[in-house]
């Protein structure tokens, strides 16, 4: 997530912002789970999958809304 973006930038945002930290490294979080799903390191039956597919969906929106309003004010 934000791979096109500087990292200083993404890293101001993560100081500036205890909100946009934590759905961050939320997502973060779950990107891991799903890779260690997909690698089959983590047993998870396809309704926990989608539901951790859904979350994670659901948190790049929030973190995108975040960041456009940071850059819209900077």
């Amino acid at each position: 997530m934000f791979e096109n973006e500087s990292a200083a930038g993404v890293q101001a945002l993560l100081d500036a912002d205890a909100e946009f930290r934590r759905l961050y490294h939320r997502h973060r979080r779950l990107d891991r789970q799903l890779h260690e799903a997909d690698i089959g390191v983590l047993p998870l039956d396809a309704t926990a999958r989608a539901g951790l597919k859904r979350e994670k969906l659901l948190l790049k929106q929030r973190l995108q809304m975040l960041w456009d309003r940071h850059r819209s004010a900077g």
